[in-house]
């Protein structure tokens, strides 16, 4: 094949680097015209996940989780910066592998305005692995929220990827201005899951008011917190066989984790990374399924197991066609990425999704960044390319 699992964690190296950050810079013109950004280089979007929970009326707070990650190897610290404006309190930090809390930094800079949360990691991340953290704070800010009579108002520029909002309970939805699942939480509270395919910046207003309607917890999956992402890296056309890296964290409580991946996709050779140390984990088979151990067992809800699924598959669904390359399947989850042999492009694409081209190689690859914006967790795409 044209790109094996060596090759996946060079790509994903480099294809954060960009090129010409200066020609394109982005942002809009004086005069309010749009200056262009620089072409798409990311096979997926930003890892981040946010929830904000919006607290009791008048307080002017709200509760906000965080989940971010860094790929750096060698890395030793996250840092989360508190948004000019909003005054930042009862922040907590935990390790989502073992689920204790770590010690922090909440250090003020130059300004009111400038303030950071400097997260130790657990442990450098090793080569080929991920530091993650969560952290939990409250922030003040008048300007995002505010009442209206006694309705609330929450209104924010929400820039991360996988969001979501929060009622306080006994209240119910007068509008939202984005396209959302909605939800009841475990304590009655409604709730929006959404996903910012861009990344950029998108103004979010909520209007929401008491009701005495109870709202008993709907059974929706959210698709938007589940961080799992599957890269499709497509070899030579003529062999139809294709490699494929499945990364997802796991909360399911337990000592060992199922891989439900291998139900839909048959991988060979597979092989099962732990994230968290990049320890290679060996896949054995229990009754009527596969699963790994966990060196570190899941028994709350601030846990989970970080994995990564890489290996091959050749079964019919990537072939050529009167000269075109073919890729036809059914996809599951929020984040896929058809990732096409190098001088080949894009000719078709069945469902929507953002096209980019690596930068490695003379002229590099060119990709299918697949949202599924729908809570139906498989769809059916076809992506289809054509070689000058």
């Amino acid at each position: 094949m044209v790109c094996g699992v060596v090759a996946l964690a060079a790509i994903g190296v480099v294809i954060g680097q960009g090129r010409g950050g200066g020609q394109f810079p982005g942002g809009a013109n004086p005069d309010g015209s749009l200056r262009p950004t620089a072409p798409v280089r990311n096979l997926f979007t930003q890892d981040a996940y946010t929830e904000y929970e919006i607290l009791s009326p008048g307080s002017e707070s709200f509760r906000i989780k965080f989940l971010p990650e860094n790929s750096r190897a060698g890395a030793t610290e996250i840092v989360n910066g508190t948004r000019g404006g909003s005054e930042g309190t009862g922040i907590e930090v935990y390790d989502p592998r073992t689920g204790n809390p770590i010690k922090f930094t909440y250090e003020v800079g130059a300004t009111p305005d400038e303030h950071a949360i400097h997260a130790p990691l657990p442990f450098p991340v090793p080569e080929g692995g991920i530091g993650r953290v969560l952290i939990y704070k409250t922030y003040k800010d008048a300007r995002t929220y505010m009442m209206n009579g006694d309705d609330i108002v929450w209104v924010r520029s929400l820039s991360g990827y996988r969001l979501g909002v929060v009622l306080p309970k006994g209240f119910a939805f007068l509008s939202s201005n984005v396209a959302a699942q909605v939800s009841t939480t475990a304590a009655g509270q409604l709730r929006l899951a959404f996903a910012n395919p861009s990344g950029q910046s998108n103004p979010v207003t909520i209007h929401a008011r008491t009701t005495a309607a109870s709202f008993p917890p709907a059974p929706y999956t959210d698709m938007f917190f589940d961080d799992m992402k599957t890269l499709y890296d497509l070899g030579a056309p003529e062999t139809g066989a294709f490699t494929v890296q499945q990364t997802y964290s796991d909360y399911r409580k337990g000592d060992h984790a199922r891989l439900d991946s291998l139900s839909y996709l048959a991988i060979k050779d597979l092989k099962v990374i732990d994230l968290d140390t990049a320890k290679a984990l060996t896949p054995m088979r229990h009754d009527d399924h596969t699963m790994v151990m966990l060196d570190v067992p899941i028994v709350n809800d601030r846990q989970s197991a970080h994995l990564r699924l890489t290996g091959s598959i050749s079964d019919g669904s990537y072939t050529v066609a009167n000269g075109d390359l073919v890729f036809t399947r059914t996809l599951r989850g929020l984040r896929n990425t058809v990732l096409l042999p190098e001088g080949w492009e894009v000719a078709a694409v069945s469902q929507s999704g953002t096209i980019g081209r690596t930068s490695t190689g003379p002229d590099g690859r060119a990709f299918v960044a697949l949202i599924n914006l729908n809570a139906e967790n498989a769809y059916s795409v076809t992506v289809r390319a054509r070689k000058p």
